[in-house]
């Protein structure tokens, strides 16, 4: 990130709307690039991750302002998509839960605060993700050594080699995307690389926990008449049915998509479709 300044940005604010879409949808084609360099450090994160919430760790985000607000967002999708409890995916946020709506800039110096926030929450078997564009974020520092320091699993999530934060993780995910359009604007590349970086990160932790069934959200709880199309659709799918039988499993299952879909594929009941996947995984089960 830095204090440079964009050289094709410089004159931004003469040109036209055309003009300006193009010189930001350029900059952008930046950021995947840069991400996709990190791939190897993002994998090993996932990794350890996993190594972790597979024996009862959770993860958690911190950031302050933009950076806590696109973490909140990653964390707050997972429990709708994946079925897992809230508190499996935590969002510590400098300024507290008012600072996801209104700014509170002040908050992201506060030390104290951070160390605070992590020695009520984390454990030495959890995983902590930091994030900040710039890496010197006072709030997302503090609460990253303190994590280290209770045995965490620490991973930055940055803009700038070097970084305090980077130096702080266990492994430092850092996305050179260059000077802003708009100089120092955070949410803009730097906001894009993080939103890519952690919805790379929790999506293959979902998948790699089990979440998944070939591309299949197979744990989505069907909450409402949209979800429970989607729901409908992946039973027919997975266990190869007719719309008709995935709607009968279904309905037997109490909209439990997993469990539907060894219902309708094995053709057997609620409680031996159970059994069966607590013997096996689902693939295992499919595959009979």
């Amino acid at each position: 990130m830095g204090q440079d300044r964009l050289e094709t940005s410089l004159d931004i604010d003469q040109r036209s709307s055309l003009e300006i879409v193009r010189i930001i949808q350029g900059e952008d084609a930046v950021v995947t690039t840069a991400v996709a360099l990190e791939a190897d450090k993002i994998a090993h994160a996932v990794d350890q991750i996993v190594e972790r919430m597979a024996h009862g760790g959770r993860m958690f985000y911190v950031g302050a302002g933009t950076s806590g607000r696109i973490a909140m967002l990653d964390a707050s999708e997972l429990p709708a998509t994946y079925g897992i409890e809230s508190s499996l995916v935590q969002v510590i946020m400098a300024g507290g839960t008012d600072a996801y709506f209104s700014a509170a800039e002040g908050a992201e110096d506060d030390d104290d605060a951070a160390i605070a926030a992590v020695n009520q929450d984390v454990k030495g078997d959890d995983a902590v993700i930091g994030i900040a564009a710039s890496g010197t974020t006072p709030f997302t520092v503090a609460a990253v050594r303190r994590a280290n320091m209770l045995g965490a699993l620490t991973i930055a999530v940055t803009s700038v080699q070097g970084s305090p934060l980077a130096k702080e993780a266990d492994i430092a995910i850092v996305p050179h995307t260059g000077p802003e359009v708009i100089m120092v604007s955070p949410r803009m590349k730097s906001g894009t690389a993080q939103n890519l970086v952690l919805n790379t990160i929790s999506t293959a932790v979902m998948i790699r926990l089990g979440h998944v069934y070939s591309n299949l959200m197979i744990d989505m709880p069907a909450t409402n008449e949209k979800l429970r199309n989607r729901a409908l659709r992946m039973v027919e799918l997975a266990a190869g049915v007719t719309r008709p039988m995935a709607a009968q499993a279904l309905r037997d299952a109490d909209g439990n998509v997993r469990l539907a879909t060894v219902m309708a594929k094995r053709k057997v009941g609620a409680p031996e479709a159970k059994r069966l996947l607590e013997q096996q995984s689902l693939r295992e089960v499919l595959k009979k």
